[in-house]
């Protein structure tokens, strides 16, 4: 995670406040973290501008509470996950960090307390997530966005596993993530080098979904995040528990949790439409019933 950068920054982000945008306030009262809904998209967007959207202890509750409701809001069909300015998220504020160093309390628990439940909300999430890196992401905050279902990046986004570079072992889940999206043994060379990785060889590792040109970067991941809303998400979210069982399980036990899932799905009424809308050969309306 690289010392953020303290220049201030007046660039807007993909998906920064909007007329419906409602903070998620710190002790300190500061709107770190914004929340909106339109369209059935819950937008999540890290608002740190200043700091590359490095996470505070305080930011990261609100983050933690932001993705908690977007989880609980019925009118949230899908979430899009992105940063305010030209970083998507620097990790860890490294000055809070020092300050712990010298304070003599370490980590303070932060890795417990608050990345555990951040990440496992995000890919615990029963609605897809979308992740629109619009720059640097870097330690946890490359983390944040490996957790995502989905990740849209300008390309002039990069990531970094600089967690080695500063003397840390990977958090945030990179260590379980990373494998699974690049495999072994170029996770092994992501985390032990920690060299840059351009949006460019992101996409040719699978690193992300999509590349787009920074100025359409939001539009894009919009899209996406929209066009999941309007599908069968109920069926989304049984397609999430099944891959996610099925990584650390045999066969004969992920057939029986896909029957399970496959029961549940066959009593929504997103299936019974769909069905009725295939045999008389027009689109379906999914409601996420």
């Amino acid at each position: 995670m690289d010392q953020p950068d303290t220049q201030p920054d007046t660039k807007p982000g993909t998906a920064s406040s909007t007329p419906e945008a409602s903070p998620t306030a710190d002790e300190h009262g500061h709107d770190h973290v914004l929340y909106a809904v339109r369209d059935g998209v819950a937008t999540v967007t890290l608002n740190r501008p200043e700091a590359m959207n490095a996470l505070t202890v305080q930011m990261k509750a609100s983050l933690l509470e932001a993705l908690e409701r977007a989880r609980d809001d019925a009118a949230a069909r899908a979430v899009l996950l992105t940063g305010a300015g030209r970083a998507f998220c620097a990790g860890q504020d490294l000055q809070e960090h020092a300050a712990n160093l010298a304070a003599g309390v370490g980590l303070d628990n932060t890795v417990r307390a608050h990345y555990n439940p951040i990440v496992l909300t995000i890919a615990g999430m029963g609605k897809p997530v979308v992740a629109a890196v619009n720059g640097v992401a870097a330690g946890a905050g490359a983390s944040l966005a490996f957790a995502c279902d989905f990740r849209v990046a300008a390309d002039s986004a990069k990531f970094a596993m600089a967690f080695g570079a500063i003397g840390l072992a990977p958090d945030s889940g990179a260590s379980w993530t990373l494998p699974r999206l690049v495999g072994p043994a170029k996770a092994r060379e992501l985390l032990l080098l920690g060299d840059t990785v351009g949006a460019k060889e992101a996409l040719e590792l699978g690193l992300v979904t999509s590349v787009a040109p920074g100025a359409e970067l939001g539009e894009r991941a919009r899209e996406l995040a929209v066009r999941l809303a309007q599908g069968p998400t109920l069926a989304y979210g049984a397609i999430k528990q099944a891959l996610d069982f099925s990584a650390a399980h045999p066969l004969e036990d992920s057939l029986e949790v896909e029957a399970d899932l496959q029961d549940f799905c066959a009593k929504t009424d997103d299936h019974a439409a769909a069905t009725r809308a295939f045999l008389a050969k027009r689109h379906p309306v999914f409601e996420g019933r």
